[in-house]
C-alpha cells in the first residue's frame, strides 16, 4: 500500500511539477524554431505575395471585409473585437495570469522580472502571430470556406505539403497540452491563496473534468465562454493596475535609475 502511495505521489509531482514544467518548456521552445522555421520557409516560397498581403491587412483593417468564407460580412467593430479577443487570448495581456507564473521565477528585482515577462506579448503576438497570418494570406485556403481550426494547417500543407501538416499538428498538441498545465497551475494558485492547499487535489478534479467537457460541447460556445471569462479577469486586474500605477511608476524610476 506503502509503495503504491509513493508511485501516486512521485507520478503526481511529475505530472503536475517542475519536472514535466521543464519538460514542457524545452520541447515547446524547440517546436517553437521549428514551426517559426517552417513558417520562414513557407514566405520565403511566397515572398512576392507579402507586400499585397501586408496590403490586404491594412485595407481591411479599416474597410469592412469582402473576402469569402469565414471573413464574409466582417465589419471594423467586428474584426476589432475578434482581433483583441484572439490577442488576449494569446498573450494573456491585462489578465493578471501572468504575474502568478512570473512570481515564481528567481530574480533579484521585481521591475527586471516584469521587463523579461514583457518580451512575452512581443514575441507570442508581434512575431509568432504575425508570421502564421502571413502564412495564412500568402495561400489560398482561407478563401475556401476552410474552418478556422484547420485553417492553419491547410495553409502550411499548401506550401510543404504533408510535413508542413505534421510540424503544424505536433506544434499544436504541445501548445494546447502546455497550456493546460499552465492555466492549472494558475488556477492552483488561486484556491491555494483563496482556501487552503488540501483544496488543490478538489480543483484538479474539477479542473480535469472541465478538460472533458470542453472537449466535448460546441466549439463556437467554448471560445465565447472562454472570451466571457477573460473579460472578467481583466475587469478587477486593470483597475487593480490603475490603482497600483503609481507604485509601478516609481520601481521603475527606482531600476533605471540604480
Amino acid at each position: 500500500m506503502n509503495s503504491i502511495e509513493t508511485l501516486i505521489s512521485t507520478l503526481s509531482g511529475w505530472i503536475w511539477g517542475p519536472p514535466m514544467l521543464t519538460l514542457l518548456v524545452g520541447t515547446g521552445l524547440y517546436l517553437t524554431i521549428l514551426l517559426k522555421g517552417a513558417s520562414l520557409t513557407v514566405l520565403t516560397l511566397n515572398i512576392t505575395e507579402i507586400p499585397y498581403v501586408l496590403g490586404l491587412i491594412f485595407q481591411h483593417a479599416f474597410s469592412p471585409a469582402a473576402a469569402s468564407g469565414g471573413f464574409t460580412g466582417s465589419t471594423i467593430a467586428a474584426a476589432m473585437g475578434f482581433g483583441i479577443a484572439r490577442g488576449v487570448f494569446s498573450n494573456e495581456s491585462g489578465l493578471g495570469s501572468a504575474p502568478i507564473a512570473a512570481a515564481a521565477a528567481r530574480t533579484h528585482d521585481p521591475v527586471k522580472q516584469a521587463l523579461v515577462s514583457m518580451t512575452h506579448t512581443f514575441i507570442d503576438t508581434l512575431v509568432v502571430c504575425t508570421m502564421t497570418a502571413l502564412v495564412i494570406l500568402t495561400a489560398t485556403s482561407w478563401t475556401q470556406g476552410i474552418s478556422a481550426g484547420q485553417l492553419t494547417s491547410a495553409s502550411f500543407k499548401e506550401s510543404l505539403g504533408a510535413p508542413g501538416e505534421i510540424i503544424v499538428a505536433l506544434a499544436t498538441s504541445l501548445f494546447a497540452y502546455s497550456t493546460l498545465i499552465g492555466w492549472n497551475y494558475y488556477g492552483e494558485k488561486a484556491v491555494e491563496y483563496l482556501f487552503v492547499a488540501r483544496s488543490i487535489p478538489l480543483y484538479r478534479i474539477a479542473f480535469i473534468a472541465m478538460v472533458i467537457v470542453g472537449a466535448m460541447i460546441n466549439l463556437e460556445f467554448v471560445w465565447n465562454f472562454s472570451d466571457l471569462m477573460n473579460g472578467m479577469m481583466a475587469i478587477p486586474n486593470l483597475i487593480g493596475l490603475l490603482l497600483l500605477s503609481k507604485v509601478v511608476k516609481e520601481e521603475t524610476d527606482r531600476y533605471f535609475k540604480t
